[in-house]
């Protein structure tokens, strides 16, 4: 049981803390939002990583194949949300560089779970991660029930931990922006970070 603990917490920590277009998406999230949006996407983010960690103990050797045949058209679908937000980030930055307070969020923390969870989601590459370990023997012997469902919510928990404090640091960012041209350049970078993120995605593989 320890073992498929160990072996949940590292595999989770190890899908989520390489820095990729989603964490960097979150914290800018965060940055112009609340904490409270911030911690309801993140949550997204895990609940997907959990999701593909319990397909991988659940069928890893029947998933992977299936994963594999749609995992092209699932990249370019990612690459072009990632796209369209960091588009939508730019334009929507450029629209409010002149005022000293931006308009309140109108995204709701249901909204920013559901959507961080579906974009995350549309990478495959996560349950090929998971099987590989579970079904090369990196899941601390998660053979039985029990044992597999501690990996799984070993997993969950070390990516919700990650990606709360990704959350958080998007808050003491936001806080730290108190200028309008902060907020700009801040914004600017970060969609061009993502971008960046989801063309190399996009001409991957």
């Amino acid at each position: 049981m320890t073992g498929a603990l160990v072996a949940g917490l590292l595999a989770g920590y190890g899908i989520a803390v390489p820095v990729g277009a989603i964490a960097a998406y979150l914290v800018t999230l965060t940055a112009r939002t609340n904490l409270r949006t911030g911690a309801s996407a993140a949550l997204g983010v895990a609940t997907a990583d959990g999701l593909y960690a319990l397909a991988a103990v659940a069928g890893g050797a029947v998933v992977v194949p299936l994963v594999r045949t749609v995992q092209t058209p699932l990249r370019w679908t990612s690459a072009a949300v990632l796209l369209a937000l960091a588009a939508h980030g730019t334009v929507k930055a450029l629209r409010q560089r002149h005022d000293a307070r931006p308009d309140e969020p109108r995204l709701t923390a249901r909204n920013a779970y559901l959507g961080l969870l579906g974009l995350t989601l549309l990478n495959p590459l996560t349950v090929v991660y998971f099987a590989a370990l579970v079904l090369g023997g990196g899941g601390g012997s998660a053979t039985g029930p029990a044992q597999r469902t501690v990996f799984v919510l070993a997993a969950f928990a070390a990516s919700a931990s990650w990606q709360l404090l990704l959350a958080c640091g998007g808050a003491l960012l936001g806080r730290a922006l108190t200028g309008p041209r902060a907020r700009l350049l801040t914004a600017l970078a970060s969609s061009t970070l993502i971008a960046g993120l989801a063309t190399h995605l996009a001409l991957s593989g």
